[in-house]
């Protein structure tokens, strides 16, 4: 496998076969944390930005000064672009209100728990939003796409102790979230 280094020079004096090799080495890494910052509901979004962090990065190889890891460049590149699309754009997840619910047939002895089961996700779901970005980021990789403490680290361009750190805080910050808005047990 040719190093990224490589590639990069190859890319940047214009050899396209290079960049497209770039591209696919980093393509789902980069749409991985894309969609750790949007989240789940946010899939197209999250397509739409790795497309853009491509176009991006091809269009500024030639001035990539080699300080860093390639791949680390690239994800700052992706993290900074997809936390400008989140503020420009306000991200609420998809959510259905209670009224649509309780208007549906409840023949279901278990739709209660349904619901309140899906009352109690719109409330996590709330609260993760309301974390730092960073934080929103590592939960999401974590527990919704199954990452390793390793593979986010690479994401996020931190040592692994650096993303344990976040999980911890990020539990901590939700846990206090949910016990505010009467979930101790969530």
């Amino acid at each position: 496998m040719e190093a990224d280094s490589d590639l990069v020079a190859r890319a940047a004096a214009g050899d396209e076969q290079a960049f497209a090799a770039l591209l696919e080495r980093y393509r789902d890494r980069v749409f991985r944390l894309a969609v750790s910052i949007l989240g789940q509901a946010f899939v197209g979004e999250a397509e739409e930005v790795t497309q853009e962090v491509f176009l991006r990065v091809h269009h500024a190889l030639k001035s990539f000064r080699g300080e860093s890891k390639f791949g680390t460049w690239l994800y700052r590149v992706t993290f900074n672009q997809t936390i400008n699309l989140k503020a420009r754009v306000r991200f609420n997840a998809p959510h259905v209100n209670d009224d649509a619910l309780a208007r549906q047939a409840a023949a279901d002895p278990d739709a209660l728990t349904r619901l309140e089961r899906a009352r109690r996700d719109a409330v996590v779901a709330e609260c993760v939003a309301e974390l730092p970005a960073i934080y929103q980021s590592a939960l999401r990789l974590h527990y919704w796409m199954g990452e390793s403490i390793a593979e986010i680290a690479t994401l996020l361009d931190v040592p692994e102790n650096t993303v344990k750190s976040y999980l911890f805080r990020a539990r901590q910050l939700l846990q206090s979230m949910l016990k505010n808005r009467g979930y101790d047990n969530a």
